[in-house]
């Protein structure tokens, strides 16, 4: 009678962890890492720009992807500042000199927030990192847009922009799945 209830425990506990791993209430950090950066990826607006960013990262701990994808958008940041820079000081067009100009002062505040979100992420304050990244992202689409009308930009910055905006979409995931949510 006793080992028919143990087998009968054990079957009914073997269920129950079958359920909660199929369904995903195991947490991230007990999926394997290809699982782990392939629920992220496949919420991104880019998902094989996301696959080979995060295959550098040497982690797949949530916390650890948010700082190394942090760190990837300040850098991002930094880059195009100074590309929109000197772009400005170079432009003859007084069109294209305002532009880059604005551009410079948008990853400048895009760096400040990816700044504010790396502080917000040693806090635990998820929706900080969210709302930092988020804030990122559409200072990087400010500056695309302000490309759409003639003249057209030459440089490498619109690819700036582009790689700023697909960085900030793995933040926001990663954030999303830190608070919870995604």
């Amino acid at each position: 009678m006793a080992s028919s209830s143990f087998l009968a425990v054990s079957s009914l506990l073997a269920f129950v962890l079958s359920l909660l791993f199929f369904n995903g209430v195991v947490p991230m950090h007990a999926a394997s890492p290809d699982d782990v950066v392939s629920t992220i990826c496949k919420k991104t607006r880019n998902p094989s720009f996301c696959f080979n960013a995060l295959k550098s990262a040497g982690t797949t701990d949530l916390k650890g992807l948010a700082t190394f994808t942090l760190n990837l958008a300040h850098d991002k940041a930094v880059e195009s500042h100074a590309l929109a820079q000197s772009l400005a000081s170079k432009a003859t067009d007084p069109k294209l000199k305002e532009r880059y100009s604005t551009c410079a002062e948008l990853y400048d505040d895009a760096t400040d927030d990816i700044e504010d979100g790396k502080s917000n992420l040693r806090e635990g304050d998820y929706n900080g990192v969210n709302i930092k990244a988020s804030a990122a992202m559409t200072e990087a689409d400010d500056c695309l847009d302000s490309f759409t009308q003639p003249p057209k930009d030459p440089s490498a910055l619109s690819g700036n922009g582009e790689a700023m905006e697909n960085i900030c979409s793995i933040i926001l995931v990663i954030a999303n799945l830190l608070l919870g949510r995604a």
